[in-house]
């Protein structure tokens, strides 16, 4: 005789999941694993209103569609369901269903993050006005794919859809200039992180929201942002890494609004809580910061600051030790010590920086690292006369260089 197969919907339900033994399920639910057994045999025994509750919301079936048969005198949740659809549809209203038509296997979980990773990847090299719609595209399938997953599955999904948001936020903000646009998709983002619950995740999102007011010069509110941002830190292991980002992005929105000293205080906080370190892991998607990063960011402050000389020697000193790869932040410190240069007095040293980064420009476009280039330009206009500014602005506005700028 063929061994009975048990109930196969629930443990189908159950692995679609994402919880691979039913050990994992009992943790979750607070229960012994031999409940989950009986659960999963040939006669299930009906589960309690709490459970059943907590199975259907961490499963998303019902409790007929997990292989359950109600006793005798308790209603299904599938029956209790056609009768408010009915009602539903009664009195005029679209009746919404609970879960989706079919569940979605454990491994989409997988596939969907591998997808988000690669675009993360991309964005250090792929045009921003290329990738950003396949970041989009790929975020409008985060969306679908929600509905029909459940549990630890669904919690993955919803994790790496607001990864896709957070990227696709980067591009709008910091590559294609539009912070209107930067803010809703942030918003996004941190609605998918709460869906997670991932709050380090959380905690990058709101610090990104507070690049759009600090930018803009309005400090209260990118202030009222990095508090929470900080409130969020704290709910997770925090990396030493994440919280000296979390100073870094503060110091920025302090230098934009014209408090240098506390920006730079800030920065010395960060170098002090690298080098302390931590036991906690940092995040795979905090891939856009590092000392050698933070240590251009001080660079940065040091010149809005005025002091040139400090300035220089950061700024070079980042430049020797950026990874080859790390084409857009070179554009972006070429830029500053252009910067450097020129409130020195110096344009020949200025215009040298300011083409070298319009030589990274052309392999990999950064707005940003232009904006650094186009400030240049304008501090350098009492010498516009010299030679080096003129052949500086041949290659500023060259036909490559001025398609690309006029078509991000």
């Amino acid at each position: 005789m063929s061994r009975p197969a048990g109930n196969t919907r629930l443990k189908a339900a159950r692995l679609a999941a994402g919880y691979a033994s039913q050990q994992a399920l009992a943790d979750t639910l607070g229960v012994g694993v031999r409940q989950v057994r009986r659960w999963e045999s040939d006669t299930p025994p009906w589960p309690q209103p709490e459970l059943a509750q907590a199975l259907t919301r961490m499963l998303g079936q019902d409790l007929a569609s997990l292989g359950f048969s109600p006793p005798a005198g308790v209603q299904s949740d599938r029956g209790r369901r056609a009768v408010l659809s009915t009602t539903a549809a009664v009195v005029g209203l679209a009746a919404v269903p609970r879960q989706a038509v079919a569940m979605q296997p454990a491994t989409v979980a997988q596939d969907f993050e591998a997808v988000t990773r690669s675009h993360r990847h991309l964005y250090w090299s792929v045009a921003p006005a290329t990738l950003h719609p396949a970041a989009l595209a790929h975020a409008a399938l985060g969306c679908a794919l929600l509905p029909e997953t459940a549990g630890q599955t669904r919690q993955l999904i919803a994790a790496a859809l607001a990864e896709t948001y957070l990227l696709a936020g980067r591009i709008e903000f910091f590559d294609l200039r539009d912070a209107d646009r930067a803010q809703q998709t942030l918003l996004r983002a941190l609605q998918a992180a709460g869906e997670a619950d991932a709050p380090l995740l959380g905690a990058g999102i709101l610090a990104h929201t507070a690049f759009i007011p600090g930018w803009a010069g309005d400090r209260d509110a990118a202030v009222e942002r990095m508090v929470a941002a900080r409130t969020y830190a704290r709910r997770g292991p925090a990396s030493a890494e994440l919280l000296a980002w979390l100073d870094a992005v503060e110091a920025e929105c302090e230098t934009r609004c014209g408090h240098t000293r506390t920006a730079l205080h800030l920065i010395g906080h960060a170098e002090s809580v690298l080098q302390a370190g931590s036991e906690h892991e940092t995040p795979e998607w905090l891939d856009w910061f590092s000392p050698v990063r933070l240590a251009a960011f001080k660079g940065n402050t040091q010149l809005k600051a005025g002091h040139l000389p400090q300035a220089r020697t950061t700024l070079l000193g980042v430049l020797d030790q950026l990874d080859p790869s790390e084409v857009k932040q070179a554009t972006v410190v070429l830029g500053d010590l252009a910067a450097v240069e020129a409130a020195t007095g110096d344009p020949n040293a200025a215009c040298a920086f300011a083409l070298r980064a319009l030589d990274q420009l052309e392999r990999t476009w950064y707005a940003m690292g232009m904006d650094r280039v186009r400030e240049v330009r304008r501090a350098l206009a009492p010498h516009q006369q010299e030679r080096c500014v003129r052949e500086l602005d041949d290659r500023l506005y060259g036909w490559t260089t001025t398609v690309s700028a006029l078509s991000r």
